[in-house]
């Protein structure tokens, strides 16, 4: 049998295995599939049978969505659209049943089928240029054979031969054009050699023909992969539904509902928002809240309470959302739970505990919360006892009240409203229809949380009900949108998530075992060679601090656990509690999931009942916790994104809970392949029967009164406990610190009774607390041990030290004693001494009080010792081994208040840097030396003038491995954020190269394979090229080029004596932009305003070398107008109006009409710095220059559009000038070469659009050319403006040849420019 076959479970990809088909699929694939086979009629023709085929395929997958039908000389492709212009995805080469010459057999693939794929192929690559091409199939109906398309890529088009070979038989120059030639000749020879090698997918369908029968039946499990693998999920590699990338739509929008916020848009940006005033309900969630809060005055109790907003309204919608989401996690977190109950027990709807006949109401679920949840079942009282017999204690602190419900309300005071049913609800009624009108609001949540499935997704079944599956990923996605509608973060999709976290973190596994074993591996796979000691390496791996100071709903942390298990069970590591291996099992991530399989590649599913079973499920839950416990840590400003963080990482162990044995089991049962030492007397010897079997198995009906020890206590109805994860999450502002990194702790720990240790244990203590009592106990030790350490510091402030010379100075200048008297002179040189250190000690004062009670300070989060994790016995701070994460995207103009002491603490601060920008630089200093940092962020620092700082700090300061820009690919669904990820580590480089990937529109593969591309098509730059002046993800060929032609002219700032103009800012167009019409109506009303209508060109005017005037007209009225020439008027002067309104009255009049609108424009200067009939900014030093011969641009394009004007145009702010009679620097401007430096230096924005500003422009590198060559350039580009830039073409190219000489390039230089 071939190697390479597989069968089609095994071809699966492992994530799409755990989705669970619906009943009604599979009973519709049957019904298709067996109809496909009775009509099977082995005298008809390939086509008979190929309309067969394509009815089956459409019939029970892709009718709606996709596509199917004959292409040229293919039998049947699948497109990736609902119609034939989209791309293909699948080519099916279909041949008759009787057909056994020309059809693949599992031994031979080289026969006429396999060849005419080769073909087909290479047309749709090659000749179509299709780079979405997923699979290939040939297929007789009865048998079938499925490539992968990367694997033809791999054998077939990376085939230099071959593909000349096809090039040349395409054009004709081979000795025939016949297909059966190209078959024999150039595909055989070719598929020879890789026969052996290539991987594919075998079935027959005749095999399956006895599972086919309507309704359910013991072996219908049996179809479930191959429904999977002809379904458009797998051979269109589509999303599926547990995909963490892919929102449920409908679950998000009815959620949201149901809370009582909605969607919106704004800026190009999805923010969430509390519903329209005339659409809030009262039974929502939020407005239930608020008016509580409202109602019981809660909000006066809140302290600092304008850190909630300005207003009383907006602190009342914030601290009600805070709540809400404070409960919904709870609930979401308990439907999680109560499916996984629900499914250790054999799918027993008993075990269910969220619904109406337990849970009636609002204090109900108060109650759930805080006395059964949060309370050991012995210490329930009766009633909730039995009410809530199957419901777990969890120790965990989300069932313990937050502050916030402390100071204002609990779930319980919320009033039993109804809620309006949404729209497009999941509801049905009894006769499946979609429910209408109103229902009890909890009965909404619960019935609306039922309609889909929250059960784990493993196992391999079909699910009889109609629910869609929401997990722990989707619901983190869900979360993120909801929790960032205000502050400017995304939700990063997992395919991004687990890309950074595999390549930093193995990176950083790498160097931790390098440092602390003096190896010198470069990969997992030298250390799998090394390792000897599997206790050790993990010791090793467990001692990995990794840091998310951004962390939002702790998606990387999330990602960063799963790649640290699956790097374990990598190297064959991963062991159980007693130290035993799990070598029976495959533990990888797939889609941003933790997969696990057996030795037959079966999914693992927990049973209590198993002991092997319950070995895995224990293994793993405590393997999350050591790592969440002592690896992960994160922050966040946003106290709602802390509170989801931690519940993402509750539910990570939820997913592995597990019920406890009995402590006596391993006495009982013995351990690993040990029999007990206490068989014989268990079991009795020869054929007596033991002496403890009546108190072991209980006497007649009784139950013996071992039962719960010897079964695990309470009956199966404990589970493993939760730890107290909520420490390692905390809500503080990442930027701010009071105190430094290397701040001095030692007099700190001299003076107190704490010391590190003390410290790290009462953390490790806290994690497990065994109650609450020791719990808070916990919490208030750690609390004093950073309020020691915080006064400590406080007290060894420099300013503070610095305060108290100053006071001591002054005080011993007023105090001294004089045996002499002083002189007057003396004297007052004294006091003004004086008066100068007390204005220091002033200013100083200031600073301390800002500092230690500031604003700006009041979330400020202390790094120095907020993790003990990452400081070492005397209190030095260590460092996180990673840090990672997604920083928030916030503009400059958003942070006003912070930008102060940002100028203070950070090297890369400029006073226009987008907040993204400081997250970088705290980053670096909170790695440990060899550290390894990877965010994903706006690519803007790659050329903005405000990266340059940060530019060169990762330049010089560290070793890059991988840069990737997305451009304006939208890769956030929220918003074009222009996304960047990069890679590196705290290292200095040593000739390092970089691999860099730039993504652009023109990419046809899907985003999520970007990994896929930029191992194909990535590029390997040095480090040094990437310059402080901007970064540039190009070959090093396109580097040189760039340095060649800087090195070819003068910079175009210098060229021009600096004259780059911009246009004119109205402020309010529709008072100064004028048509025709209007223009000549003020004409005659006063002749005198033909003085200040100017023609007017806006940005979209500007074309190639012309411009397409359109009629309008510019009222050009400077500051001071009519009086603007004299120098002595500062600010808006009432002289100026007067005198415009008498020499101008018709332009007066008309502006008059629009007073209100213009006296509203720029307030902090429209009638103070200026009039208010005024334009705002008139070019005040350089207006005259728009009567003069000028080239002009406009500041947006998609190419190099630069007109010439000499008829006096003055244009508006979405233009610009250059003030010149040069046409042969116009000439430059318009060639290829300046479309080449276009490409290369510009910000490109979305839609493929460049902003040429001046910042960029400047460096534009402008040839001196000769007399002649001037003179044959203005030549051609007066032909050009003879004819308005129309039909050119031809002379634009002997234009570029001129200006290639100017620029000395060579042949290989222009093909470059010329792509």
């Amino acid at each position: 049998m071939n190697s390479q076959k597989l069968q089609p479970r095994e071809s699966l990809n492992k994530a799409f295995l755990k989705i669970n088909p619906f009943r009604n699929d599979i009973e519709t694939f049957k019904k298709h599939l067996k109809n496909l086979i009775a009509k099977i009629n082995e005298s008809e023709s390939e086509e008979f049978h190929k309309n067969l085929m394509a009815d089956f395929l459409k019939n029970t997958y892709y009718h709606s969505n996709h596509f199917i039908n004959t292409k040229g000389r293919n039998d049947l492709v699948i497109h990736n659209g609902k119609d034939s212009q989209t791309s293909v995805g699948v080519i099916l080469e279909c041949k008759k049943p009787t057909n056994k010459s020309e059809m693949l057999k599992v031994d031979n693939l080289n026969t006429k089928a396999f060849q005419e794929l080769v073909l087909y192929f290479l047309r749709e690559r090659l000749t179509e240029k299709n780079l979405e091409l997923k699979y290939l199939i040939a297929t007789n109906i009865y048998e079938w054979f499925i490539f992968d398309a990367q694997d033809f890529d791999k054998f077939f088009h990376e085939n230099k031969t071959l593909v000349q070979q096809f090039t040349d038989f395409t054009a004709g120059r081979l000795i025939s054009k016949k297909t059966d030639f190209f078959y024999q000749e150039i595909a055989q020879p070719a598929i020879t050699k890789i026969a052996d090698k290539i991987t594919f997918t075998h079935f027959d369908i005749r095999e399956y023909q006895q599972y086919l029968q309507p309704g359910e039946n013991p072996n219908d499990h049996k179809l479930i992969s191959l429904f999977k693998l002809l379904s458009p999920e797998h051979l269109l590699k589509l999303p599926f539904a547990n995909d963490s990338n892919t929102l449920d739509k409908g679950f998000y929008h009815e959620l949201l509902h149901i809370i009582g916020l909605t969607e919106v848009k704004a800026g190009g940006k999805k923010l969430i928002q509390r519903q329209k005033l005339n659409d809030r309900n009262t039974g929502s969630l939020l407005e239930n809240v608020i008016i509580q809060l409202d109602s019981l005055d809660k909000i006066s109790q809140v302290q600092e309470v304008e850190k909630f907003g300005e207003t009383y309204q907006v602190q009342l919608c914030n601290i009600g959302l805070e709540l809400v989401i404070t409960w919904v996690n709870r609930i979401l977190f308990l439907k999680l739970l109560e499916a996984q109950l629900i499914k250790y027990h054999q799918n027993d709807q008993s075990w269910g505990f969220l619904n109406l006949h337990k849970v009636q109401n609002y204090d109900d679920l108060n109650s759930l919360f805080f006395s059964v949840l949060a309370r050991k079942p012995e210490d329930r009282n009766d009633s909730f006892k039995n009410k809530f017999a199957h419901v777990p204690y969890l120790n965990s602190s989300l069932f313990e009240p937050t502050d916030m419900e402390q100071t204002t309300i609990f779930i319980s005071n919320l009033r039993n409203e109804k809620l309006e049913i949404f729209a497009a609800t999941v509801l049905k009624d009894n006769q499946g229809k979609k429910r209408f009108g109103e229902i009890n609001a909890l009965e909404y949540l619960f019935e609306f949380l039922d309609a889909y499935d929250f059960s784990s997704e493993t196992g391999e079944e079909i699910q009889e009900e109609n629910k869609r599956l929401i997990n722990a990923a989707v619901l983190g996605l869900i979360f993120e949108k909801i929790n960032g509608y205000q502050d400017g973060s995304f939700f990063t999709p997992g395919f991004i998530t687990m890309y950074m976290c595999r390549e930093t973190i193995r990176r950083a596994v790498v160097q931790k075992f390098n440092e602390i074993k003096g190896w010198s591996c470069e990969n997992i796979d030298d250390l799998y060679d090394y390792i000897e000691d599997k206790k050790d390496a993990n010791r090793i791996i467990n001692s990995l601090k990794i840091c998310d100071p951004a962390v939002g709903s702790g998606h990387f942390l999330v990602s960063a656990l799963n790649e640290i298990i699956a790097i374990k069970s990598e190297l064959k590591i991963l062991l159980d509690r007693e130290g035993r291996r799990l070598k029976e099992y495959q533990i990888e991530v797939v889609n941003d999931e933790l997969i696990i399989t057996d030795e037959d590649g079966l999914l693992f599913e927990y049973n209590p009942k198993n002991k092997e079973s319950q070995r895995v499920q224990e293994t793993l839950f405590h393997e999350k916790q050591m790592i969440i416990e002592g690896c992960l840590f994160g922050v966040d400003i946003n106290p709602n994104s802390v509170k989801i963080c931690q519940l993402r990482l509750w539910v990570e162990l939820l997913k592995n809970a597990y019920y406890k044995t009995s402590p006596l089991a391993r006495l009982l049962q013995g351990e690993g392949n040990m029999t007990s030492p206490l068989a014989p007397l268990l079991q009795g010897e020869g054929n007596k029967t033991s002496p403890l079997a009546p108190l072991l198995q209980g006497e007649g009906n009784k139950t013996s009164p071992l039962a719960p020890l010897l079964q695990g206590e309470g009956n199966m109805r404990e589970l493993e406990t939760l730890p107290n994860i909520d420490i390692n999450i905390k809500c503080g502002n990442s930027l701010i610190s009071r105190f430094a990194l290397d701040s001095d702790l030692r007099p700190a720990l001299n003076r107190s009774k704490y010391s590190i240790e003390s410290y790290k244990n009462a953390v490790k203590t806290y994690h497990n607390a065994e109650n609450k009592e020791q719990k808070r106990e916990m919490k208030k030790l750690i609390a004093d041990i950073r309020g020691n350490f915080k006064i400590t510091l406080q007290g060894s402030d420099v300013n503070k030290t610095k305060l108290r010379r100053l006071e001591g100075e002054v005080e011993n200048l007023e105090g001294q004693i004089f045996l002499i008297p002083e002189t007057k002179a003396e004297k007052t040189k004294r006091e003004k001494k004086i008066a100068k250190l007390n204005n220091e000690i002033d200013k100083l004062r200031v600073e301390i009080e800002d500092i230690e009670n500031g604003r700006m300070y009041e979330n400020a989060f202390e790094w120095r010792f907020e993790f003990p994790e990452v400081l070492n016995n005397d209190g030095v701070f260590v460092g996180f081994d990673v840090v990672m994460g997604n920083p928030p995207y916030i503009r400059q103009e958003e942070i006003k208040e912070l930008k102060p002491i940002l100028q203070q603490r950070y090297q890369c601060y400029t006073g226009i840097a987008d907040i993204f920008v400081y997250f970088y630089e705290i980053g670096l200093h909170l790695l440990k030396s060899k550290g390894h940092l990877t965010y994903i962020s706006s690519n803007k620092y790659f050329r903005a003038g405000y990266g340059e700082k940060l530019r060169q700090l990762l330049t010089n300061s560290t070793t890059i491995y991988n840069l990737i820009d997305f451009g304006d690919f939208p890769v956030f669904e929220e918003a074009i954020a222009y996304p960047s990820i990069i890679t590196l580590s705290k290292v200095k480089p040593e000739h390092n190269q970089v691999q860099i990937l730039s993504w652009n529109t023109t990419k046809k593969e899907k985003i999520a394979e970007f990994v896929t591309v930029l191992k194909k098509e990535g590029l390997i730059i040095l480090q040094k090229n990437l310059q402080s002046d901007g970064w540039r993800l190009e070959s090093s060929q396109i580097l040189d080029l760039l340095t060649k032609l800087r090195n070819s002219g003068t910079p175009l700032e210098e060229y021009v004596n600096g004259k780059f103009y911009r246009g004119i800012l109205t402020g309010f167009n529709e008072a100064f932009v004028i048509d025709r019409e209007t223009r000549d109506r003020l004409i005659t009303e006063h002749p005198s305003s033909a003085e200040v209508i100017k023609p007017l060109l806006r940005g979209r005017d500007v074309k190639r070398w012309s411009v397409e005037y359109q009629d309008l007209y510019l009222l050009f009225i400077p500051w001071h107008f009519p009086l603007h020439q004299d120098s002595k008027i500062v600010g808006a002067s009432d002289q100026a109006e007067k005198e415009f309104e008498n020499r101008y009255p018709s332009i007066y009049n008309h502006l008059l009409k629009f007073k209100t609108e213009l006296s509203a424009r720029n307030k902090s200067e429209t009638g103070i710095r200026y009039e208010w009939y005024a334009l705002q900014r008139y070019g005040s030093n350089y207006w005259q220059e728009f009567e003069q011969p000028k080239i002009i641009y406009p500041n947006i394009c998609k190419r190099n559009e630069f007109a010439w004007d000499e008829s006096g145009y003055y244009t508006n702010q979405k233009a610009f000038i250059i003030p010149c009679n040069d046409k042969v620097l116009l000439a430059i401007l318009n060639s290829s070469v300046v479309m080449f430096l276009f490409q290369q230096l510009l910000s490109k924005l979305q839609g493929d659009f460049y902003e040429p500003s001046s910042i960029f422009m400047k460096d534009f590198p402008i040839p001196t050319a000769t007399k002649s060559q001037r003179q044959e350039i203005e030549n051609l580009v007066q032909k050009c403006l003879d004819t308005n830039g129309k039909n050119v073409r031809n002379i634009e190219t002997e234009i570029d040849q001129l200006v290639y000489q100017l620029y000395e390039l060579t042949p290989e230089e222009i093909q470059i420019i010329e792509g």
